[in-house]
């Protein structure tokens, strides 16, 4: 296997020369009717063309949500496979939101399915859940490194029920959400210009400054736009660590579409403002 170039250095060069967006690419089923489209795997395929053809060569991260591909069965899936392709060949870089979590050979398994450069949905980075226990991902953290990809644990969520586990307080005096992050932080340690492995961390969680959140890693923050959270809030929310953070919008881009420069606009819209927003501290 002949690793690609770290993640986090391929990530930091794409938000810089590209601006700090992640565009969502989620073809659940009212999407697809506000687009015209039919809930089928012919309304998938328009869409996810169509996303990929608007922002891939522009945008600095598109995020796949598989779920909404896995619907329609191996069909659905081969529509995403070709959307992943399609969308590294035209130089986004591809971070899949699988949130797979499980232990042993078959986290191995699933690491090997997003994360082995031979495999049909290769991406470059895949989003993780780490309840089943941090070291239980020790094979895609493994993989990751050899193949020059990258995960995003999930850390501290958007979703209102994420609270009851993430900030659930451990015999140390440490609650969980900080306990991932200091993880990460260690797995991070020493890498320039940015560590590889990031946390997710909802941009509507309002002020985190009792969390450290210098990982030395990216922070995949959910909430712009239809959620409620703007680019102007990402400063308070993140402090010091706003550099580092990919901000995701997926509605408040995607609700443009099926029109390709009107979805061009909106990205470069979101992109200009967090740009600003974090340039400003």
């Amino acid at each position: 296997m002949s690793p690609l170039e770290p993640f986090g250095a391929r990530l930091r060069r794409a938000m810089d020369e590209r601006g700090p967006l992640c565009v969502g690419i989620d073809p659940h089923a009212s999407l697809l009717a506000e687009w015209g489209l039919d809930d089928d795997v012919a309304g998938l395929e328009r869409f996810s063309r169509t996303v990929v053809e608007a922002m891939a060569d522009r945008v600095a991260v598109l995020k796949p949500q598989s779920a909404f591909f896995e619907r329609f069965g191996s069909r659905g899936l081969a529509v995403l496979e070709t959307s992943v392709q399609e969308a590294r060949a035209a130089g986004a870089l591809v971070v899949m939101d699988a949130k797979r979590g499980d232990i042993g050979s078959t986290m191995a398994a699933y690491a090997e399915a997003f994360l082995h450069p031979d495999a049909p949905l290769f991406s470059d980075a895949l989003t993780v859940s780490p309840y089943l226990g941090y070291g239980s991902l020790s094979p895609a953290f493994a993989l990751a490194r050899e193949s020059g990809t990258g995960l995003f644990v999930l850390a501290l969520t958007s979703n209102p029920e994420g609270g009851e586990v993430q900030h659930a307080v451990r015999a140390d005096g440490r609650n969980v959400g900080a306990t991932m992050l200091a993880h990460l932080a260690a797995e991070n340690a020493g890498e320039e210009p940015l560590g590889s492995f990031g946390a997710v961390v909802g941009a509507t969680l309002g002020d985190l400054s009792s969390y450290d959140l210098d990982v030395n890693g990216p922070l995949l923050a959910p909430g712009i736009g239809a959620q409620g959270a703007t680019p102007a809030d990402l400063p308070g929310v993140f402090g010091a660590a706003v550099r580092n953070v990919v901000p995701n919008v997926s509605r408040g881009v995607l609700r443009h579409g099926p029109d390709v420069s009107a979805l061009r606009g909106a990205a470069e819209r979101f992109a200009e403002e967090i740009r600003a927003a974090v340039t400003a501290v």
